[in-house]
């Protein structure tokens, strides 16, 4: 592969736009594009390597994730890589809309993404040293994928307990809650276990198991007496019970959290230090950016108004553009020196292509 900006350290890219035009050319070039980009070229009705020059124009593209459902996933390796791509896995999204989706990650896209987010958790306060106990999604997902970097990266082992959302999910739906309230349950069973026997620095759980969590005098001990930071995933944590958890029940612990899909290549949006009111997410452009806009107009709200989150993820390993989230929130202001939108107040809709919304366990 030609070196190029896309190759370079996320957090030394001179300019989006020419990393932009840098992606259109290499996934639209028929000896580099992926065999899914190079077919769906025709019938976009523009040509990306000559109408697609900002980050901005990324908006000219249809929303394909779906297709991700059903098509393999080498369909979706840009064929630059050659012959032995280096497939770190095939991860899939959580099934919240039916059949999952599944997206292949690439190992050089993943040290990107990890180099700058091993340096946001340390302007965090996340130590290292330490072993992780994570529960969360692993199996198929990437989030435990993500853990078991983390904790090695920053010196540390992963210990886990594992979390099925699509179960709990399954169970609400199907009107269950007690079988779902008695799932939830085993989990923090099984928690309990790990915490009382193993030396652990950082723990790691969705923002309503956390909630769960605090209701429980002994982990709430144990965690004061062992845990030095608690990290959450997903983004539903209203603010009175982030709040709660942070300065009455955690008051000594260091607590992150980040917001993040399957669908922009792993990589979570990680909370801003110091958000008060609103808890506000940062992407990482200029490979993963979002925006929020009016899901009737498709047009970019004002800064402080709510709208749908729309992903982009655009980098040599992969291109998903355009991808209108099940999120609504708060449009915020980028960091200087960032491009696209922060959001904040991150809440899912409660319909989504047609079918009912059910976090459980998010």
């Amino acid at each position: 592969m030609t070196e190029s900006v896309l190759d370079l350290p996320l957090s030394s890219v001179p300019d989006a736009d020419e990393f932009v035009r840098a992606a259109m050319q290499w996934h639209f070039s028929p000896d580099t594009g992926s065999p899914f980009w190079l077919a769906r070229a025709a019938s976009l009705g523009f040509d990306p390597r000559a109408d697609v020059k900002t980050l901005d124009d990324l908006a000219l593209f249809p929303n394909v994730v779906n297709e991700l459902r059903d098509l393999p996933f080498e369909d979706f390796i840009p064929r630059g890589y050659g012959a032995n791509p280096p497939v770190l896995g095939v991860y899939e999204s959580g099934g919240t809309t039916g059949a999952p989706k599944r997206l292949p990650i690439l190992r050089d896209w993943w040290d990107q993404l990890f180099e700058v987010l091993h340096t946001r958790l340390d302007e965090a306060g996340m130590p290292r040293g330490v072993n992780w106990l994570c529960m969360c999604p692993t199996g198929p997902h990437v989030a435990g994928e993500t853990m078991v970097r983390w904790a090695h990266d920053r010196g540390g082992v992963p210990f886990f307990v594992d979390l099925d959302p699509r179960w709990v999910k399954k169970l609400i739906g199907a009107g269950h809650d007690d079988e779902a309230d008695a799932y939830m349950a085993h989990l923090i069973d099984q928690m309990r276990f790990v915490l009382r026997t193993q030396r652990v620095g950082v723990f790691m759980a969705t923002g309503p198991m956390l909630a769960r969590i605090a209701q429980h005098e002994d982990l709430v001990d144990l965690i004061n007496a062992k845990v030095k930071a608690i990290f959450w995933g997903g983004a539903t944590l209203d603010p009175d019970t982030r709040d709660l958890l942070r300065d009455e029940v955690f008051p000594g612990v260091t607590i992150c959290c980040g917001y993040g899909s399957t669908m922009i290549g792993g990589g979570p949006a990680l909370g801003r230090p110091g958000s008060t009111d609103m808890q506000i997410f940062d992407p990482i452009p200029p490979a993963i950016t979002f925006s929020v806009v009016d899901p009737a107009t498709g047009r970019k709200v004002a800064y402080g108004e709510r709208g749908q989150v729309v992903m982009n993820h655009v980098s040599r390993s992969m291109l998903l553009p355009n991808n209108l989230e099940r999120d609504l929130a708060v449009r915020v202001e980028a960091l200087p020196g960032m491009v696209g939108d922060a959001v904040a107040d991150v809440h899912p809709v409660q319909v989504f292509e047609d079918e009912a919304v059910i976090e459980g366990v998010y």
